[in-house]
C-alpha cells in the first residue's frame, strides 16, 4: 500500500475515534431536500425552522402564519445556506466532542492569524 506524498497514517485508535466522530455527526446533519420537503408543507406554520432548531422563529411564524406567508416565502432563498450553517455547527461540535480539529476550522483559523 503506497501513501501519496503529503497523506499522514493514522493510528488505528485515532482512526476509530475520528470514523466514530463522523458517524454521530452523520447522524445529527440535517438534510436541505427534508427542509425543502417541510417547507413546502408546513411552511407557513414555520415548519421547516423547527426542523432545523431555530425555535424561538418557528414560534414568531407559528403565531403570525408565516409573517402572513411574507417570511415563508423570503425562507425559500435562505433554507440552503441555513442548513450548511446548522450542519457546521453541529460538525463544529461534535469534533471538539472528541477532541478533533476539523481541516476546515484548521484554515479558518491559519487565515485570520
Amino acid at each position: 500500500m503506497e501513501l501519496e506524498q503529503g497523506q499522514a497514517v493514522l493510528p488505528e485508535w485515532e482512526r476509530l475515534r475520528l470514523l466514530r466522530a463522523e458517524s454521530e455527526y452523520d447522524a445529527i446533519k440535517k438534510n436541505p431536500r427534508i427542509a425543502y420537503a417541510i417547507w413546502c408543507a408546513a411552511g407557513i406554520f414555520g415548519g421547516h425552522r423547527f426542523y432545523l432548531g431555530d425555535t424561538a422563529r418557528s414560534i414568531a411564524m407559528l403565531f403570525t402564519l408565516g409573517g402572513l406567508g411574507v417570511w415563508s416565502l423570503i425562507d425559500v432563498f435562505f433554507i440552503a445556506r441555513r442548513v450548511r450553517t446548522v450542519n457546521h455547527a453541529r460538525r463544529a461540535a461534535v469534533m471538539a466532542r472528541y477532541g478533533i480539529l476539523d481541516a476546515a476550522m484548521v484554515g479558518v483559523a491559519e487565515t485570520s492569524n
